[in-house]
């Protein structure tokens, strides 16, 4: 025990010597912190039913609402996007290349993961059903692993759309970010307003890019040196209050991901109440950056924030993966009638909870396992060769055969 704590130390003095002097390391905790609470939130907030026909989406939150407020600290995508802000306009000021080339760069780091994940995941499609697989355990697998990927298309948007932030941010500070909340309010007012009856379906979507984009431009104006602690009291407080009267004054869902059964939600797309959130929690984030840049001077907290920050697209594209890995064999397994507690079984009891958070452990080592192969779609693609080219194609057209399949499930 002794000697892996030794070098646990030794490895962390490492990581901590050969991190420039420039990192912010607060911002890199703050992502960190954010990517984290991604799986985290899905393994806790999502089940499923296992019946004769295989397995079944299911929530916890349909049972216990009270637990709405663990979504409350899961759902930080809002800090997420603010860092994501923050770095990029550092980013974009330091470029050496045309901003085209810059976006190139960003935009193709962000793509070669999900190109990655969803071109496995069509073969195994075809893998698991040859197997004898039900086609709803494979349709629950699909959808599982595609609705996380919908964050990475908005923040592609998101981030072309940097040059624009930081032209608004040097124009108007931290105030740029205000129309897109009330774009969002206008939004909502019209679908749950006197007249949400006759507002068509579509409307909702308009709210998916001023909804996320709130958040990226507040780090954006961060960045620019806009924001500074009033600002960060004025969303901090401004959030609160906001987030409060939202839910008592005028009874938005309590859930910030979607419950199963509810026909109204937060998340998909973008509520005001998220929102909200969003700011106060970037009003927080800003606020305590200094004193959380001070504790990751310890080198044993700095090195699993940095080795988070590397497999950052990894662990948003493959944690969904690892928790079927677990509960597909499950699944299997209890075709005779056998369900195992926390994994196959309805997500209905205190009983469930407590064994679901005894599974997190397993989820977690299947994803590290999973990572040390899937690592290698972050990595920048050689330059190509007719070979390398063609399996290029042939993971694309993959790719889109999963994607047209578990859109279509959606």
């Amino acid at each position: 025990m002794n000697a892996v704590r030794k070098n646990a130390r030794q490895l962390a003095a490492r990581i901590d010597a050969s991190t420039p002097a420039h990192r912010d390391r607060a911002v890199d905790g703050l992502r960190a912190l954010a990517l984290l609470a991604v799986p985290l939130g899905h393994w806790m907030l999502g089940g499923f039913r296992l019946d004769a026909d295989g397995l079944h989406n299911a929530s916890p939150l349909a049972t216990f609402g009270a637990l709405a407020p663990v979504s409350w600290v899961l759902q930080m995508l809002g800090i997420f996007f603010l860092v994501g802000g923050y770095a990029s306009v550092l980013s974009y000021g330091r470029r050496a290349s045309t901003t085209a080339a810059w976006l190139g760069g960003r935009l193709a780091r962000l793509g070669r993961p999900v190109l990655g994940v969803s071109a496995v995941w069509a073969v195994l499609l075809a893998v698991l059903s040859a197997l004898g697989v039900p086609g709803d355990t494979l349709r629950t697998g699909s959808t599982l692993v595609i609705q996380p990927l919908w964050f990475v298309g908005v923040y592609t948007v998101v981030t072309a759309l940097t040059p624009v932030c930081v032209t608004l941010a040097r124009r108007l500070g931290g105030w740029a970010a205000l129309p897109l909340l009330v774009s969002v309010a206008a939004v909502d007012f019209l679908r749950y307003g006197p007249f949400g009856e006759a507002m068509p379906s579509w409307l909702s979507v308009v709210n998916v890019l001023p909804g996320w984009l709130f958040a990226y431009q507040l780090g954006v104006s961060w960045g620019e040196g806009r924001i500074g602690k009033r600002g960060a009291r004025l969303l901090l407080v401004g959030g609160g209050v906001l987030f409060a009267v939202l839910l008592l004054v005028f009874h938005y869902p309590a859930s910030m991901v979607g419950v199963p059964g509810e026909t109204r939600t937060n998340s998909h797309p973008p509520s005001l109440l998220v929102v909200a959130l969003a700011a106060a929690q970037s009003g927080a984030a800003i606020m305590l950056r200094d004193r959380l840049g001070r504790l990751l001077r310890n080198p044993l907290l700095w090195a699993p924030v940095v080795v988070v920050n590397l497999s950052a697209m990894t662990i948003l594209c493959w944690h969904q993966t690892a928790m079927l890995a677990a509960a597909v064999p499950a699944s299997l397994a209890g075709a005779g009638g056998t369900t195992v507690a926390g994994l196959t079984t309805a997500p209905d009891t205190v009983g469930w909870i407590l064994a679901r958070a005894a599974w997190l452990p397993v989820f977690a080592g299947l994803l590290v396992l999973i990572a040390r192969y899937a690592r290698r779609f972050e990595a920048p693609w050689r330059a190509g060769t007719r070979a390398a080219n063609a399996r290029r194609a042939l993971a694309g057209l993959l790719a889109a055969g999963f994607a047209v399949f578990a859109l279509g499930l959606a």
